[in-house]
């Protein structure tokens, strides 16, 4: 952990409370200069750091700004991260896609204050205002097969669950395969986008998007998602470096499963905070909305469905939308069915 990172932490800890540079000099075992430089460089990353003399530095606690050393003073992980925050890119997965082949190493975490041009699953787009949420992606490189590729996202899905957990002391659930749900609505989408060597049918790298919704936006969520989208929470603005915190406690939840992805230690939470088990659904395929019964996750994440006509199936990929939220398809329309399960 840099100087940065630590000195940001203790005052965080600290509460509304000044600590002296000298305490702070000691406790980091740097120079008090070390330590002038250090805040310098949080005030220049956008940490509001008030400064009294012979009292010594406090951190405005009513802030959440985003930043490197913000996110790695709340990481367990060592030695493992390398991360990168801007304000504003198109898209965090298009922008660690498109570098990827520049020999980034695996680990290596692009955050965004904000997307103009988030991205979802099936091409659909992800609403990512300043400000408002976490919008992030993480480089891997696993060497694994495409089964694998699943258990990747799924993992993920229940690293954010435990995260938002830690946080926000909210319970979250799990909808197959990549959707987060509060109370009903979406609070988070994950996007994980593979490349694949031809000859070895191996994962060469992998981009693993997470996009949370923290805050409301001023304005609301834009007409076609606002039925079905939510945050996690009722204010406009964040606090504490709750998104920093949130940011990290994902990042250590996730790594601790992807060192043993073949263990599956995920599997049996993912199982647990599901929502589609024991629920109709409509499996969703083209232009077909087929009602069914969702019965179980298998051991690759696949999700076992029965049909109305008793036939049973284990889908790997494609999409279902939760009945008793989104209603039947012929009542609703299929249009709607789809918007819903967004």
């Amino acid at each position: 952990m840099t100087v940065k990172s630590q000195l940001l932490h203790l005052m965080a800890e600290n509460g509304e409370g000044y600590v002296s540079g000298g305490a702070l000099s000691r406790k980091l075992s740097v120079s008090r200069s070390a330590v002038w430089k250090a805040v310098e460089s949080l005030r220049a990353d956008g940490h509001e750091i008030s400064a009294v003399t012979n009292r010594g530095y406090r951190l405005e606690s009513s802030g959440d700004t985003l930043s490197a050393a913000g996110i790695e003073a709340y990481l367990r992980t060592g030695g493992v991260f390398r991360i990168e925050v801007r304000k504003t890119v198109e898209s965090t997965n298009t922008v660690l896609r498109g570098t990827a082949a520049n020999n980034l190493p695996e680990g290596f975490v692009l955050v965004a204050e904000g997307q103009t041009a988030g991205k979802g699953r099936l091409g659909r787009g992800f609403h990512s205002p300043a400000g408002h949420g976490v919008y992030f992606s993480l480089l891997l490189r696993p060497g694994a097969n495409t089964a694998d590729a699943a258990l990747i996202t799924s993992a993920a899905a229940v690293a954010v669950a435990r995260a938002i957990d830690k946080v926000f002391g909210i319970r979250v659930g799990i909808k197959w395969v990549n959707d987060l749900f509060v109370q009903g609505k979406k609070v988070c989408g994950i996007l994980t986008e593979a490349v694949f060597g031809m000859e070895s049918g191996m994962i060469e790298s992998a981009v693993l998007g997470i996009g949370i919704n923290i805050t409301s936006p001023e304005s609301g969520f834009p007409e076609g998602v606002r039925d079905v989208a939510a945050a996690l929470t009722d204010r406009r603005e964040g606090k504490d470096l709750e998104r920093c915190r949130l940011i990290a406690a994902t990042l250590d939840n996730f790594w601790e499963y992807y060192r043993n992805l073949a263990g599956r230690e995920f599997l049996d939470e993912y199982r647990a905070r599901s929502i589609v088990l024991g629920q109709d659904v409509l499996v969703l395929a083209g232009e077909s909305a087929k009602p069914a019964r969702a019965l179980a996750i298998d051991d690759n994440c696949g999700l076992t469905v029965r049909f109305e006509n008793g036939e049973t199936a284990t889908l790997n990929s494609g999409e279902v939308s939760i009945r008793h939220i989104a209603q039947r398809a012929d009542e609703w329309g299929y249009c709607c069915a789809r918007h819903e399960a967004r």
